[in-house]
């Protein structure tokens, strides 16, 4: 008896698919799962992988490996689909921006990461407006204040998903004042996912972008 039963069938049940979240997880686990996957001949998606992690587990050089954003593939990555873009307040948001980024390229979807637009330097995001317009769907990932959301999501027509980042200090720390911030935006129509969730607000958007037939 094994102690992980795997949903195989949440992808064609929900639009998004079963992915492993290895940051709470024994090695074992982990390659029991993996070992599981290989042997039904599934593709699978690794979370939180902290890279001193990856070589504990089975064959992991056949592992699609992204240190970044901490998440490895079984199987192959074909992303194609376009709409979705990924919008970064600071270079120390790429990590969740890239597992966001990961997440989409898991599902098929092309998304590219616009890093360093945080309206400390107003100007960087507005020269980018036109092109954030061209998107169906936009990530935002933000931390200290979370200016961002409210700012990105007063400038353009698509659905905007923020992702308070845990960093900053002192009232910033741990990404508290983002998460307020976006849930008290003035911006209509923002949508919030939890701390640090690049995972999660890449799901939101596959699903906005299956409902809208993208």
């Amino acid at each position: 008896m094994t102690d992980h039963r795997m949903d195989w069938q949440r992808e064609a049940r929900t639009g998004t698919a079963e992915a492993v979240l290895c940051a709470t997880k024994t090695d074992a686990q982990i390659g029991a799962i993996l070992d599981t996957a290989r042997t039904e001949g599934r593709r699978l998606l690794l979370t939180r992988l902290a890279p001193d992690r990856l070589a504990a587990l089975p064959r992991a050089d056949a592992l699609d490996y992204e240190p970044v954003g901490q998440t490895a593939v079984l199987g192959a990555l074909a992303p194609a689909a376009t709409g979705i873009g990924i919008v970064a307040a600071g270079t120390s948001d790429l990590g969740i921006a890239t597992e966001a980024a990961r997440t989409l390229a898991f599902h098929g979807y092309d998304a590219p990461v616009l890093a360093d637009v945080g309206v400390a330097g107003l100007w960087r995001l507005l020269e980018q407006v036109e092109a954030l317009r061209r998107h169906r769907v936009l990530i935002a990932v933000a931390g200290m204040e979370g200016a961002l959301f409210s700012v990105l999501a007063g400038l353009v027509s698509a659905p905007v998903i923020a992702v308070p980042a845990p960093h900053g200090y002192g009232v910033s720390a741990e990404g508290r004042l983002a998460l307020d911030a976006a849930l008290g935006s003035c911006a209509q129509g923002l949508t919030v996912v939890n701390i640090g969730n690049g995972f999660g607000a890449a799901c939101a958007a596959i699903r906005m972008m299956k409902l809208a037939g993208g």
